[in-house]
């Protein structure tokens, strides 16, 4: 499974979000630290959701990382959060 795939699944199933966008911006790395050809390297994550309104920004952050897993995580060199309840 694609790792944008995996992390929509994941995402899905732990908050029920209203607004999920998975953004792959690896291409626009290429060359730089961490970057693979065939991309899924380098993501922005924009989530809405019901459930991290009463996190704080820390708490949400930590709960979006804790949803994906270690072992995702370990596959993405850069994720960027974006992320309000």
């Amino acid at each position: 499974m694609a790792v944008a795939d995996e992390m929509r699944t994941r995402l899905e199933a732990a908050f029920a979000p209203t607004r999920l966008e998975i953004i792959d911006q690896s291409e626009s790395h290429r060359g730089h630290a961490g970057w693979r050809e065939g991309g899924e390297t380098h993501f922005k994550v924009v989530i809405r959701a019901p459930a991290f309104a009463p996190m704080s920004r820390i708490q949400r952050h930590r709960a979006v990382q804790q949803a994906l897993g270690s072992a995702l995580i370990g596959r993405i060199h850069a994720l960027a959060l974006d992320i309000s309840g």
